[in-house]
């Protein structure tokens, strides 16, 4: 009976702090008093929970200036790896907009202090993906999400899309103080012969967006499971294993 307590307890502890998180969001992004909004967005900066973060986005645009200001240090404070890619750019792109924009100087300096926290170590540009087989048209549609999702598990703070819109350039790079790499596969292997399934992949690895090549790797696997999924099983099964064992191990012992 105790421990049923105890659960019961930690549960309306988590709901409690989830309704706070909503009304101090609410606050923020729709209370005409400016003094409310203000102590809305203290709150959520204090309180360090990442919903809070699409509010705060909110909060970068508001009328008042002490508002914009403690918005952009609370995303610079809670926004990190862990963050999902959409929110973290939407939360780049706000703060990129007041470092640029905003009427303040203070909030600008603010913004710009925010955005050097938080600055884009790494960058991946995924490749178009190839099959040299010629028998796995299918499995290289879902060759980029794999590669992605499994970076994505492996390295989760390394951008495979540029916070800031199109893919960057060299300049774009240097002024985040950001490394480029280049990733792409092919399909060299794949082979079905009733439930048994052989594939093989290569990668390489190059710098970006000079793309001079200084990784070139091989993997192969094999299972036994039938159905129209083993083949892309097989193959991201590889693919994943590429890259926890040979890709970001490299990337991270090439980064200053």
């Amino acid at each position: 009976m105790r421990v049923a307590i105890v659960v019961l307890v930690v549960v309306a502890a988590v709901q409690a702090r989830a309704d706070k998180i909503e009304d101090l969001a609410r606050q923020l992004r729709s209370d005409p008093d400016y003094k409310v909004r203000l102590s809305a967005a203290l709150n959520l900066g204090k309180l360090g929970d990442k919903r809070a973060i699409s509010a705060l986005i909110d909060g970068v645009s508001d009328a008042d200036k002490t508002i914009r200001a403690v918005s952009v240090a609370a995303l610079g404070r809670l926004v990190d790896g862990s963050v999902p890619a959409a929110d973290r750019e939407a939360a780049l792109a706000a703060l990129d907009g007041a470092a640029r924009n905003d009427a303040d100087p203070g909030v600008k300096a603010q913004a710009q202090k925010a955005l050097e926290s938080l600055s884009v170590r790494v960058y991946v540009e995924i490749g178009p993906m190839a099959d040299t087989t010629r028998r796995g048209g299918e499995v290289v549609a879902v060759m980029r999400r794999e590669l992605v999702a499994s970076l994505g598990r492996r390295a989760p703070s390394y951008q495979t899309r540029w916070p800031f819109g199109r893919a960057p350039s060299d300049a774009d790079l240097k002024k985040h103080g950001t490394t480029g790499f280049f990733v792409d596969a092919s399909i060299t292997q794949l082979e079905a012969k009733g439930s048994h399934v052989a594939c093989g992949v290569s990668m390489i690895l190059a710098t970006y967006p000079g793309k001079s090549m200084f990784g070139f790797l091989k993997g192969n696997g094999e299972i036994d499971a039938g159905g129209p999924q083993a083949m892309s099983e097989c193959v991201t099964a590889v693919l994943d294993d590429l890259v926890g064992s040979k890709i970001v191990p490299t990337i991270q012992a090439r980064v200053p």
